[in-house]
């Protein structure tokens, strides 16, 4: 039995940082694991300039703790608006490593995001020419849709014809939470990845009402039934380079999670790897979780792979009930749980 694990640092393709009080909460969880991460873009407003994203890269910076050795990897949030020589010339400089595509009204902070994914031809052209990730929340947004629909159809509907038009354009299909999406991303080219988070790993829809309504188990792309829980576990502890770790931590004070309209997002980057780490030995594959968490993502993102090393041991980690104090502090994910590894440094 592993009773202790030393993997090469990791990475966190996919995580939410927010701004001001909030950023300067969580940053520094998300540092203490990774060594890169990256900063998703749905900020109020949105980062959609190259000057807005190199000043929100300074401000997280600057919220790090003093030692802290980590890289934020900013991305453009994509509009119908979108320029293609602004992202061009941000990429150019350094600034910008991916583009994200929020469907408009998907997801939180998402209301100025593509409501027609033709109006980005120019960009996603510029973007397969100069090498630039596109990064997807990949639902639908019809409302004649289903909500535990909105992924499988994007699949069909909008993925499939855009893995088709652009076959150049490297694409990561994010937080995928069916058994559509993992098999397309299977079956599909080198240039198509896909990150998982630990909450659609561990989670299924029943989460969403055990002994009442959770709204701390909400989060969009919804968790989902059993059968696609199963199939999204399966693509992780494979081994395949084209799955990798995103958290999609997104932390929200509890007073957004716990009202009338609560906000969707699972703040887990307190306790990601140890949350990942349960399922890759549940599902005896501890020897492939270094290329999960620390190869794959830097892989397809062709940037070189971390030097440093962390250690996870077996042993008990408490998960406080909350974290950060008053209206500022936020519910983690298994919170008031034990886990059965603890991150060792």
């Amino acid at each position: 039995m592993t009773e202790r694990l030393t993997i090469r640092r990791p990475d966190d393709w996919h995580v939410h940082l927010r701004d001001g009080d909030m950023l300067r909460l969580v940053a520094g969880h998300t540092a203490r694991q990774f060594a890169r991460a990256i900063i998703m873009p749905n900020l109020v407003p949105p980062v959609t300039e190259a000057a807005t994203a190199a000043a929100y890269r300074d401000r997280i910076l600057a919220a790090l703790p003093e030692a802290a050795a980590f890289t934020p990897l900013m991305t453009c949030y994509l509009t119908d608006a979108s320029d293609p020589a602004e992202i061009e010339r941000g990429h150019a400089e350094g600034v910008w490593v991916a583009a994200k595509l929020y469907p408009a009204h998907a997801t939180t902070n998402s209301a100025h995001g593509v409501s027609d994914i033709r109006a980005l031809t120019g960009v996603l052209e510029t973007m397969q020419r100069i090498g630039m990730p596109l990064l997807i929340h990949g639902e639908v947004t019809d409302p004649a849709i289903d909500i535990f629909d909105r992924e499988a159809v994007f699949v069909e509907r909008i993925l499939a014809p855009l893995v088709r038009d652009y076959p150049a354009l490297k694409i990561v299909l994010e937080h995928i939470t069916t058994e559509e999406a993992a098999s397309f991303v299977r079956e599909a080219g080198p240039n198509l990845g896909a990150t998982i988070t630990p909450q659609h790993l561990h989670l299924n829809r029943n989460a969403l009402f055990a002994g009442g309504l959770r709204p701390h188990a909400y989060c969009l792309p919804v968790v989902k039934r059993e059968r696609h829980r199963l199939a999204v576990r399966a693509a992780a502890v494979s081994g395949s380079p084209k799955f990798f770790l995103g958290t999609d931590s997104a932390p929200h004070a509890i007073g957004r999670k716990e009202m009338d309209c609560g906000c969707a997002g699972i703040f887990n980057a307190p306790f990601a790897l140890e949350s990942y780490l349960a399922v890759f030995e549940e599902e005896g594959a501890i020897e492939r979780f270094e290329g999960f968490a620390s190869e794959h993502g830097a892989r397809f993102y062709g940037l070189p792979l971390n030097e440093g090393t962390v250690t996870l041991a077996k042993g008990k980690a408490t998960v406080p009930e909350r974290v950060g104090d008053g209206a500022l502090s936020v519910v983690p994910f298994h919170a008031g749980e034990t886990l059965g590894w603890r991150f060792a440094g």
